[in-house]
């Protein structure tokens, strides 16, 4: 891909390679204009210009090897985001989190309470530290996300090709996620199945609350019982389709919060948990399994429990003997 450009604003032109081909145009210019609002991203494509071979396209547009792009000026926010630096304790804290990287793919283990990108007042994110970490990757993309509190396995793409090819296999459902969450009560074990219509609203706060309602979208996700104490369950879920919050409202629709969820829990079985150290939501991506995409082969991803959560089941464990 080969782009002009100045310090101040002005048209870009920009030829589309192999590597770039497949992407929205929409998506290609978020990337392409750090820092400019979404809301004028699809102002200039609706009123025309942005041109693709010299003709007006829409926003799901996908772009093609050898497409020329005329991109308009577009002035960007005066207050410049600092780089995010290699030094800081958080990125330097990713290269350990690092389960598995090749020249196609990187699979992490994300910790609680780091998002996977910046935006909406954080600065930081896994995305950006990573390619702080990798200054010399020219390609570094979120294969699929993780809530903010959520830990475990994430998968990162290296290549476009990779990413097409990962993006296809979460559409297809051949991808295989499994998370092992702590919820309050007795699992019944007879409940292997949740199916219940998911419904996202955006409140003033610009907080994010999903809800179970018929006109929301099909939703799935399997359950199994992995271990019993007293208050509470831990189950392996594993998610069919991919909504957001998913698993966290569909065990609290199957009346069994996940401990420590400061939107969908329940803060008595949180008090109950009290004298085993946990402090943050207890819903980690154990595992994935996906087909390489670059072998085909099929690979298996494990991500080990943090210390939180690890001391958080000693103690139950020590409580049923």
């Amino acid at each position: 891909m080969t782009a002009m450009k100045t310090s101040h604003p002005t048209v870009q032109i920009v030829t589309i390679t192999a590597d770039t081909a497949g992407q929205r145009i929409d998506n290609f210019l978020r990337s392409m204009l750090k820092g400019v609002p979404k809301s004028m991203i699809y102002r200039v494509l609706r009123k025309g210009e942005v041109r693709v071979n010299k003709k007006r396209i829409k926003p799901e547009y996908k772009l093609e090897d050898g497409d020329i792009i005329r991109i308009p000026p577009v002035r960007v926010a005066e207050r410049e985001e600092s780089p995010v630096s290699a030094k800081l304790d958080k990125v330097a804290v990713l290269e350990s989190c690092i389960l598995y990287e090749d020249d196609h793919i990187l699979v992490l283990n994300k910790p609680s309470g780091t998002a996977v990108h910046g935006g909406s007042g954080l600065s930081f994110g896994v995305i950006e530290g990573l390619r702080a970490l990798r200054p010399d990757a020219k390609f570094l993309e979120l294969v699929h996300r993780l809530d903010r509190e959520t830990s475990g396995v994430l998968l990162v793409a290296k290549k476009r090709s990779a990413l097409r090819s990962l993006h296809e296999q979460l559409r297809l459902k051949t991808m295989q996620k499994d998370y092992l969450a702590l919820v309050r009560g007795q699992w019944q074990s007879h409940c292997k199945v949740v199916q219940a219509p998911l419904l996202k609203n955006v409140l003033q706060s610009g907080e994010r609350i999903v809800r179970v309602n018929v006109e929301g979208k099909p939703s799935e996700t399997r359950f199994k019982v992995e271990e019993r104490f007293e208050h509470a369950s831990l189950v392996k879920a594993s998610p069919v389709t991919g909504r957001t919050h998913q698993i966290r409202v569909h065990t609290l629709h199957a009346g069994h919060p996940i401990a420590f969820d400061d939107r969908y829990g329940d803060r008595e079985f949180d008090g109950q948990l009290a004298d085993t150290g946990l402090n943050r939501l207890f819903l980690h991506a154990s595992s994935l399994r996906f087909e390489h995409p670059a072998t085909g082969e099929t690979q298996r991803v494990e991500a080990p429990l943090d210390k939180v959560l690890n001391r958080c089941l000693t103690v139950l464990r020590a409580k049923k003997q």
